[in-house]
């Protein structure tokens, strides 16, 4: 039986960025068309965004539409936990847009569908050249403006898609360094959950409590600039960044043993790609392993960073076939 070509427009956004384009999808070969990346600053609200998309198309508009969204999908509805006053829902999109079916799902799920999607050159390993195994659940995260996970259950039946909101799970501090941070910004926030320490903002609140516990000025003023100066050279950004690295790597070693994750981890979001040498060289992979007597199975296990800027777009793209 052959299968069908089913295009439609599909979606990833967050709380920076709004990512559509046109997909087109023949099994598991997908074709992303006409991608744009709008900035969500600039628009009131998402579908001000999508419509805007919409009109450089300048065209037949598509009939489908997956959209990715950072944040819980209930009842065809998402509001942005990092996008105040941003939101979604398939029923106004379908009558907006013209959309004949709309489908919503949370941009980690689009993540996990993508990864038996993805080539050879769209990731890149990080610690030992291990290849996992293939018929076991492999997890992923990332972290960006937020931090989202997902896992791609595999049981050699059947797979399937598990998302949570990961990233607002408690942060757990492994040295005296740690303690200390999570102390002070426990005074700032109350409660501190993994995306205030791993995700853009959280590297920014691990330079400000790093510079706060030595005593000196924090003068960078956002988080790229602490990626841009940590890269650069010494200092408090640059210890900031390691602080970062490592402790990605314990929870993403936290994930594969939460998971059963032997199928691989892997980093996706905007900012392992671009600080991959340095995280290569940090503290990541070691942190990673280390969990007290299940070293043996986390050495195991592969960890990868996406580098293809399109995962969520080309995971969108896998449900299209269930609109038709």
């Amino acid at each position: 039986m052959s299968v069908a070509k089913v295009s439609g427009l599909v979606g990833d956004v967050g709380g920076t960025h709004a990512r559509f384009a046109i997909a087109e999808t023949h099994g598991r070969r997908t074709r992303i068309r006409h991608a744009a990346v709008l900035d969500a600053a600039d628009y009131p609200t998402g579908e001000a965004a999508l419509e805007a998309y919409l009109k450089r198309l300048k065209g037949k508009r598509p009939h489908l539409a997956v959209i990715a969204a950072a944040g819980p999908i209930h009842k065809g509805k998402v509001s942005f936990t990092n996008n105040e006053g941003w939101g979604f829902s398939e029923r106004r999109m379908a009558k907006k847009c013209g959309f004949a079916e709309v489908r919503l799902i949370n941009d980690f799920t689009a993540q996990a569908l993508a990864i038996d999607r993805l080539g050879p050159g769209d990731t890149r390993r990080i610690g030992p050249d291990v290849r996992g195994r293939a018929d076991a659940t492999a997890a992923i995260m990332g972290p960006g403006t937020g931090f989202g996970a997902a896992a791609l259950v595999r049981d050699r039946r059947a797979n399937a898609v598990l998302t949570g909101e990961g990233g607002h799970s408690a942060f757990a501090p492994e040295d005296e360094v740690e303690i200390e941070i999570l102390r002070r910004l426990t005074a700032r926030f109350g409660e501190v959950s993994i995306e205030r320490v791993v995700s853009g903002p959280g590297l920014f609140n691990l330079y400000q409590a790093l510079a706060d516990m030595a005593g000196k000025p924090a003068s960078l003023t956002a988080p790229d600039q602490v990626t841009h100066a940590g890269l650069a050279g010494p200092g408090l950004a640059r210890d900031a960044l390691g602080r970062f690295c490592a402790i990605l790597g314990s929870v993403a070693g936290n994930l594969a043993l939460a998971m059963g994750a032997q199928g691989g981890v892997y980093i996706s979001g905007g900012i392992a790609p671009d600080i991959f040498d340095f995280l290569a060289a940090s503290d990541f992979r070691r942190r990673f392993e280390t969990k007290d007597r299940m070293g043996d199975y986390l050495r195991a296990i592969p960890t990868r960073v996406v580098l293809q800027p399109h995962a969520a777009l080309i995971g969108a793209a896998a449900l299209l076939g269930d609109l038709r």
